[in-house]
């Protein structure tokens, strides 16, 4: 068969071979319907491009790995050389292809017998139409193949000719920057050994103009936590490519004979109709592989900005009285509890309970937190090392380097190496005793640096680092099949597809000030689904910005994810506890909708009012947070169109604000109680009062 069409959930992705046999795909996007061999062959025939003049005699296509031998002038898919042995050619040249289709499966192999290589390209679409596909490579030849670039490529349609990305820094993460798509290479490339806090998620082309409910759009995401790129790519020719991989330093991975290299899966996502829907392909996915799915999340209380590491006793049982008092359901010890941490510049990797500050150890705090009725969770940074430790103090060889010196600090710290059977075994036994002794539900799994300067046995290290670290969580949850993990990398650092198949939510930014988390929580979720992403109820004034905020505005905007609190409530009066306490009710009401309902993000014409909602998914339901981030430019802000209901339904309204501890609640909204059409909320909208800059509203509507 020539052409291959696989078609699932509203998508079509349609595969047909050029005149030289090499396949390439036609279409991405668009269901296209049932199409018969001739519609098929057809549809070949028409997308059949010319020849150009002062060019290739034949008509060129760009197969389905972009191939420099064949005239392809973009970025290569496949690059290496070849250390000894036989072989002739350095870049394979992939001509003679087998392509096997199952129903919603391809898998593409070609081999290079000049210069050794066998390559299989897998692409697959899954039950919600997103697109998942990878290339791997094997060495096919005598003498070692040293791999310097194994990339996948997807093409979207020509008239998707705008970009958005994302980029950012620590405590401002997830930063959408947009821009023409113009001939050219846009590349997005990630060298921090994780993903980095500029990293862009996903690489957007769409229609001009695209919003979170208009436009049609295509994204791809590299699901890989160590050094990789993401890129759109626009040829004169024609080409319009989304691609990414894993970055490789020379000599990083070498390819003994008959060994395989096999990329990073590249997410690729379709929506004809904005941002939201192409989310929720991924939110299905990630919902799917997340390893304890659970659909209801619990509401932790995490002690950092509560006591920092001024521990005791005394001092955190009764911050867990207070927290299960309020409706805290787990109980976080984060950072200072292990021997020698009395601050952040000793005592990384030396994990056993410090005696000093625990001298009954933390058995005592965990059935203190356990008889409250709460889960007991800790924090840890396994993968890390302090030079004041004992483990550098003795073992020395183990910090990652790659030189005599050591890497540049980075919070006093330095990398452990994974890669040293050593280092890993003890690190693995001292993180299992202590999940075998204490009754442990939930680690926080920090990781505070790059990785700079690092190689193990000679060759560059990230990509060996990143499948120990990878391994570590897998070993630890077989031993422990109940455990969840949180992946939190000096907050966002660490975000990404891979890391999800085995933790459970992500810490998106150590910033807990509600406007940042207003942005970095809106554009993170184009990735991540909302009940995977921790949000906080942090202090009044916030320890990373020196904002303050009232407690409405932090827990709104807490409200539709994973809830916690990091916040010392043993500080606060009667009211102030009732007023939490009633925050924490009302996530607990919209929390079953959380974890399975659609994620949406009404588009506003005023720039500074933000809308996020959650819709069951019977769409029966649906609660929306109204935030503003600035001054609204003007005094009765326009109507707020609710997205994501059904339009043949008819809801009633209602606002849904605990009480504010006496605060005037007289603008309440003036279309509580009213009962509207789906259709009539989605066009026509619904009036805002007036609302005061950093001030957020919480609406329901429910199926009348």
């Amino acid at each position: 068969m020539t052409v291959t069409h696989l078609s699932r959930a509203g998508v079509s992705l349609v595969l047909g071979r050029d005149d030289a046999g090499i396949p390439s795909v036609l279409h991405w996007g668009a269901a296209l319907g049932d199409l018969d061999d001739d519609a098929l062959a057809a549809l070949l025939a028409a997308r059949r491009p010319g020849v150009s003049r002062s060019s290739y005699d034949l008509p060129r296509t760009t197969g389905l790995v972009p191939d420099g031998t064949r005239g392809f002038a973009g970025t290569p898919a496949l690059e290496g050389h070849r250390v000894g042995g036989s072989a002739t050619a350095a870049t394979p040249s992939l001509v003679d292809w087998e392509v096997v289709a199952g129903d919603s499966a391809l898998t593409c192999t070609a081999s290079d017998t000049e210069a050794g290589w066998d390559v299989t390209v897998q692409i697959a679409l899954d039950d919600v139409g997103l697109l998942h596909a990878r290339t791997s490579v094997t060495n096919a030849a005598d003498g070692d193949l040293h791999l310097a670039t194994v990339l996948t490529a997807l093409p979207v349609a020509a008239h998707a000719t705008e970009l958005l990305d994302l980029t950012g820094r620590w405590c401002k993460e997830r930063s959408p920057q947009r821009h023409p798509w113009v001939q050219g290479t846009h590349r997005r490339d990630a060298r921090h050994g994780r993903t980095g806090h500029d990293a862009t998620l996903l690489m957007v082309s769409g229609t001009p103009g695209f919003t979170f409910g208009t436009g049609e759009v295509w994204a791809v995401h590299t699901a890989w936590s160590g050094n990789h790129t993401t890129y759109a790519e626009r040829s004169p020719e024609g080409d319009c490519l989304l691609g990414g991989g894993e970055l490789l330093a020379p000599g990083e991975v070498v390819l003994a004979p008959g060994e395989t290299y096999r990329s990073p899966w590249l997410l690729g996502s379709w929506s004809p109709a904005g941002l939201d829907p192409l989310s929720h392909r991924f939110h299905a996915h990630l919902r799917a592989v997340t390893p304890r799915a659970r659909t209801e999340r619990p509401v932790i209380a995490n002690t950092w900005e509560a006591v920092y590491f001024d521990q005791s006793l005394d001092r955190l049982t009764e911050l867990a009285d207070v927290a299960a008092s309020v409706g805290v359901e787990r109980f976080v010890l984060d950072d200072g509890w292990f021997l020698g941490r009395r601050d952040d510049t000793a005592g990384l990797g030396d994990w056993s309970v410090d005696a000093s500050v625990w001298p009954d150890g933390l058995g005592p705090l965990v059935e203190h937190v356990t008889g409250r009725g709460m889960e007991f969770g800790l924090w840890v940074e396994p993968e890390m090392v302090n030079l004041d430790s004992e483990v550098a103090r003795t073992r020395p060889e183990r910090v990652l380097r790659g030189r005599t010196a050591v890497p540049p600090e980075w919070r006093q710290q330095q990398v452990l190496d994974l890669q040293d059977d050593g280092a890993y075994a003890d690190l693995r036994d001292a993180l299992l005793a202590l999940l075998d002794e204490l009754d442990i539900a939930y680690l926080k799994w920090d990781h505070n640096r790059d990785l700079t300067d690092v190689t193990h046995a000679g060759r560059p290290a990230v990509h060996g680092q990143t499948l120990a670290a990878y391994r570590l969580l897998d070993e630890l949850r077989d031993a422990h099949p109940t455990l969840e993990i949180e992946s939190c990398s000096s907050g966002g650092g660490r975000v990404d597809a891979e890391v999800l198949t085995r933790t459970d939510r992500i810490w998106p930014s150590d910033t807990n000030d509600p406007l940042e988390r207003q942005h970095l929580q809106r554009w993170t979720s184009l990735l991540v689904p909302p009940e995977l992403m921790g949000s906080h109820v942090g202090p009044a004034t916030s320890h990373t910005t020196g904002r303050t905020h009232s407690l409405r505005y932090r827990a709104a905007t807490a409200l539709l994810h994973s809830f916690g609190i990091e916040w010392d409530m043993t500080r606060l009066d009667e009211q102030g506890l009732a007023e939490l306490r009633s925050w924490i009710d009302l996530h607990k009401r919209v929390r079953p909708l959380i974890g399975t309902g659609a994620l949406v993000h009404p588009d506003h014409p005023d720039p500074a009012v933000a809308v996020t909602g959650i819709v069951a998914a019977d769409r029966s339901e649906a609660w929306y947070v109204v935030a503003t981030v600035a001054m609204t430019a003007t005094q009765h802000p326009a109507p707020l169109r609710l997205t994501g209901l059904d339009p043949d339904r008819s809801y009633r309204l209602s606002e849904e604000l605990p009480p504010t501890g006496g605060a005037d609640l007289s603008g309440r909204w003036s279309a509580s109680g009213a009962v509207l059409g789906g259709r009539v909320l989605a066009t026509a909208g619904v009036a805002l009062p007036v609302l005061d800059p950093e001030e957020a509203r919480v609406l329901r509507v429910v199926e009348a």
